[in-house]
Formats: C-alpha cells, structure tokens, sequence
C-alpha cells in the first residue's frame, strides 16, 4: 500500500490541489458522509443510484470450492440472522443475488481485502477465499439494518495483517460457549486471531491435569469453528515461567534459589528434562492445534527476583556461551531452542517482550515475532531496527478481571493506533504486524464471564477499527459506539445472561440429595440460591487467583453476599433437568458418597442432574 503511493505520488498531490481549489459541493460531501454503517467503517463508499433489495428470492451465486465454502458459511449466517436460508447455485446470476467471485489475480485486495458492489444484486471480489468471507461480514452487517442496501462499491483492505485478541485461560475454565462467542463476534468484525493461553488435558502427563483445563475434543470444536470463520487460533504455553499449573506436580523440573526452595512457577531451564518436558507438551497440543504458530510467553520469568538468586543459571550461560556471558544469556538460549523446535514443526515463534532487556549477548534467533506489552528497556524501534516482527499488545488494551480495565472512549479520541506502544510512539508502522487486546485473570473471581463481556465487546470493536481501517471514523466516541449497536451481535451468537428459570423458591432433588432454595436472577445473567442457611458457595481448599479451583472442594450455604461471585450459579439445561455450574470455577456440582455437595470437573465425577419442583 505505502509503494503504491509512493508510485503514484505526482496523481496525488495533483488530486490534493484540485481538492483544495475546488472543495466538494455540499450536497456531494452529504452523499459521500451517508457510507453505510459497518464496524469496521467503509473508508472509500462511492454512491450511486439505486440499490439492493434482499428477499425471498436471493440466492447465493458460488462457482469454485473456495467460493462455495464461503457462501455455504453465509447461508447458515444468514437463517442464523432470521433471513432465511438461501440457495446456494453456480453461474448465471440475477436480480437480487449476491455473488461471490474469488479472483487471484486481483493482487492489490492482498490476502484479507475484498471490493463490494451493490446494485441490482451483490458482488464480493476478491483474491483469495478469506477475502470474500470478510466481505460477507459486511453484507451480514448492512443486512442486519434493514433488507435494502444503498448501491455503491467499495473497495475495503485492512492496513495491518494481525488483528486480534488475547485471552489467557490459563489458571481459571473460560466456558467453551464463552470462547465460540468471541470466535463468532471476532470474525464477523473482521478480527483474525485468537491467542490463547489454556491448558489441554495431558494424555502423557496426567500428573499436570489440574483443573481448569480444556478436553482435545472441545478443543477440536473450537478450532472447527475458528477454520469455518477465519479466525486462527494460537495456542500458548507460558515458560519458562508461569509454569506452575503444568509443573506444580513435578519437583524435578521446578528452579531451585540459593536457599534451597523449590519455585513452581519456575521452569529449570538449564535442565536436559525441562526442555524434553516442554517440547513434549508443544507435541501434544499439535494434535488439536493446526495453527502456523506458536506462543511461548517467555514473560516475567525472574517476577519478584532475579538471576543473582539463581547462580546455576549463571553457570550454564558460561558453560555455553563462555565468560562474557550473563544469566539473561540461558534464558535468551532456552527461546531459542524452543523456536528451532517450533520451526521445525513447522510454526512460527511468538513471545511477550519483557524478557528482552538488554542484558543479553545472544540474539534471539531472527524471525520471532515479539508481541510488546511492557515499557522496558529494549523499545519497538530497536526491535523492528533489528528486524523483529513486533506486534503492539499494549497493557492500555487490556481487561483484567477485577482489574484495570481498557480506557476504550480516551483511546478512540486520541485516534490510538497500533504504532502506539508503551513508551513509545512509532512514526512508521514498518514492521508493526497489527495490534490485539488482552483478557487477564488476575483476580479470578473479581468479575464473571458476562461482566467481562460486557466490557469487551466495545474494545472489541475499537481494536477491530483501529487495526482495519481509520482509528477515528466518527467525530465522537458516542457516534462510533452507535455503529456497534446498529451491527448488533454475530449470526449464531448466544445470550449466556438468560436463567432458564423464573425466579422463585424451588425444591431441588437429584439421587441421594434435596435441598429447597428461593432461586434468584443476577444483574449479570447467573442465580443465587438461598436456603435457610444462607446462600450456596464454594470455598475452601487452595486458592489459584483467588479462586478455590481444587476439585472436590464443598458447595455449602454461607452468609448471602451479592458482591460474592462465588455465590453466583449458571443453571445448564439438559436431560430430565439442570446442572449447577459455579460462575467462576466453572465446576459442576456432584453429590459425594456422604450426601454432600462438591465441585468436580464433568469429565471427572458424573455430574448431578437436578429436577426443580
């Protein structure tokens, strides 16, 4: 795009003066101002006469396999979005129709832009297969306001190839209904990857399978769902630090500090084992993770310490690397070998870029893409000058639950885009992949999953404008919010806030154990049952993040508490009746062989059905 302009420089600046002699009618400025409303907005709407009417008779026009996968996934879209379901035909198209004509060789729409025209029927061009479906998330947007679109044509390609978002599940369970919700929401604003930081339930290693991990079957579901709606999604291990959910069990591979004690979340990185241990894992998670990448994290592997208490660290460098060499040395060299691993299954590298302080004589090997999240001392500039990928996952971006939370109006009004990092603003985004938000747990019980969703979706939308098109499409933050609700939500996306029962008291029985309780509706879409004795909670045992994630941990009435997240049950509809899943450790409720109530994983413990009366 820059070349283009470049070599096109003597037309524009002809253009800009003729611009500035003969500014555009009001009238034309009004046509030209009426584009119509999509999230990302539409930069280049050239109007004309007319429009497109959907109805009964529209059917999708599809010749080649790519362009059929496209229509075929519109169509569900579009019965999802209550417009029927059209037919799906090759060739000869007609009034009404909406086409999808994949053509290689219009190169300049690169991999993800599209041209759409509308007229007495709809056209989505494109190079590639992904560029025709994000032209359907324009037409599902434009039809979402009303059967008729204005006639016009647009030609619509995104300035930054990565666009996406972060979300660590990495301690805590974010429900798979939750996670196809952002699948769904991402794509159809036009958002091209999920990063996802989770545990998978270990074959090999069963000693790690402490809770909450993700079973590979739901994982397969999940990634299906990315493939059919282009969105990639890329699996995270965090290491060498934050290790501890996979190596809390495993001594042996736990960093031990000069006094002798062991550290959990501390991978040994000089330790033959810790990388056999780690690479095995990469392994595994291949079978149910096709994506080109790979993420290692490699964040704050020395949080709350430092290399002085890890002398052996500081010998392994010197073993390797000879005198010269410095503790950050081991750590660089440990990224390394994780990315010829990685490379040599074919995936690219990824790491945060707090590691990268400085300190270091060894290069990290050329090519890993460096997601920059942190002001340290090493800045975007040194790293694109020294020819790193740098993607800008900025902390101003992030959600943390119970937490600091994304300013997204004060970002949209100073036009935040992705050359922004902490601590620096880039003149150029030469080298800048594209930008993501993050979703953090850091207090796992400091809000639930739709209290997170309710502050996602607007930064949500502003990451998707701010790395698609123009940061700042409309003259206030108000007028851009409006354009998310004139959108409104994705084909297919569930409201997970609606409690299948009224409030009311209500007699619960499943085999072994009753209890009656007045059921109450929550502001954020759960129930709180309250017996005599108070209102049901899980608590004891350990806490991850503030939450007792421990399997078998009891659910028992405590002192009611409306600011208690804990108290907060989701009422899951299924054969002859319901299962209580707790809104944060997202456990069901079992009954033990005493009669009490526990939390179990699903796939652990049978989980009780409960037939309210």
């Amino acid at each position: 795009m820059r070349r283009r302009w470049r070599s096109s420089g003597v037309l524009a600046v002809l253009s800009l003066m003729l611009l500035l002699v003969a500014p555009l009618p009001a009238a034309a400025r009004e046509t030209r101002a009426a584009a119509p409303v999509t999230v990302p907005a539409l930069t280049d709407w050239t109007p004309a006469a007319g429009g497109y009417t959907y109805g009964r008779s529209t059917r999708l026009v599809a010749d080649s396999t790519g362009e059929r996968r496209v229509a075929d996934t519109l169509a569900g879209d579009l019965r999802a979005a209550g417009h029927g379901t059209p037919d799906v035909v090759r060739g000869g198209a007609r009034t009404g129709d909406i086409v999808i004509d994949v053509q290689p060789s219009r190169t300049a729409l690169g991999t993800d832009g599209y041209e759409l025209r509308s007229g007495n029927r709809l056209t989505i061009t494109a190079a590639t297969e992904t560029g025709a479906f994000y032209g359907t998330r324009t037409v599902l947007q434009l039809l979402a306001q009303g059967a008729r679109v204005p006639a016009g044509r647009t030609v619509d390609v995104p300035r930054y190839k990565e666009r996406g978002v972060g979300v660590c599940a990495c301690y805590i369970h974010v429900s798979l209904p939750w996670l196809e919700n952002l699948v769904r929401e991402m794509a159809y604003h036009k958002l091209n990857q999920l990063l996802l930081e989770l545990k998978v339930k270990s074959e090999n290693h069963p000693e790690a399978n402490t809770w909450g991990y993700y079973t590979k079957d739901e994982i397969r579901r999940l990634v299906a769902l990315g493939k059919r709606y282009h969105v990639e999604i890329i699996p995270e291990i965090n290491s060498p630090g934050h290790m501890d959910p996979w190596i809390e069990n495993r001594p042996d591979l736990q960093l031990t500090d000069s006094d002798g004690d062991k550290q959990p979340s501390r991978l040994d990185i000089t330790r033959p084992e810790a990388f056999a241990y780690y690479t095995g894992l990469i392994d595994e998670y291949a079978e149910v993770f096709p994506a080109t990448s790979w993420h290692m994290g490699a964040d704050e592997y020395m949080l709350g310490s430092d290399f002085a208490k890890y002398p052996q660290i500081l010998t392994y460098a010197r073993d390797r690397y000879g005198p010269d060499a410095t503790p950050q040395d081991a750590f660089i060299d440990f990224v390394n070998r994780v990315h010829a691993y990685a490379a040599g299954k074919g995936r690219k590298l990824r790491i945060w870029n707090d590691g990268l302080t400085g300190a270091n004589t060894v290069p990290v090997t050329a090519g890993t893409t460096v997601e920059h999240w942190l002001n340290v001392a090493v800045k975007p500039s040194a790293l694109l000058a020294q020819g790193y990928p740098v993607m800008n996952a900025a902390y101003a971006l992030y959600l943390v639950r119970g937490g600091f939370h994304s300013d997204t109006k004060g970002l949209y009004d100073q036009s935040w885009d992705p050359r922004s990092f902490e601590g620096e603003k880039l003149a150029s985004a030469d080298g800048v992949t594209g930008a993501k938000i993050s979703l953090w747990p850091d207090n796992g019980r400091g809000e639930t999953e739709n209290e997170v969703a309710v502050a996602l979706w607007p930064a949500l939308r502003h990451i998707a404008q701010a790395t698609w098109g123009d940061p700042h499409p409309d003259a206030t933050y108000a007028e851009f919010t409006a354009r998310g609700t004139a959108v409104g939500h994705a084909p297919g996306w569930r409201d997970l806030t609606r409690v299948p029962v009224s409030d009311g008291t209500y007699t619960l029985r499943t085999p072994g154990r009753s209890f009656t309780a007045e059921l109450r509706r929550t502001a954020d879409g759960y129930a709180t049952l309250r017996t005599a004795d108070g209102c049901l909670e899980v608590r004891g045992g350990k806490l991850t993040l503030n939450v007792p994630l421990q399997p078998g941990v009891e659910a028992a009435p405590q002192t009611c508490d409306p600011a208690n997240t804990l108290q907060r049950w989701q009422l899951e509809p299924v054969a002859g009746g319901y299962r209580l899943v707790n809104a944060i450790t997202r456990m069901t409720v079992s009954v033990t062989d005493d009669g009490r109530l526990a939390q179990y994983p699903p796939d652990q413990r049978m989980p009780a059905v409960w037939h309210l009366t």
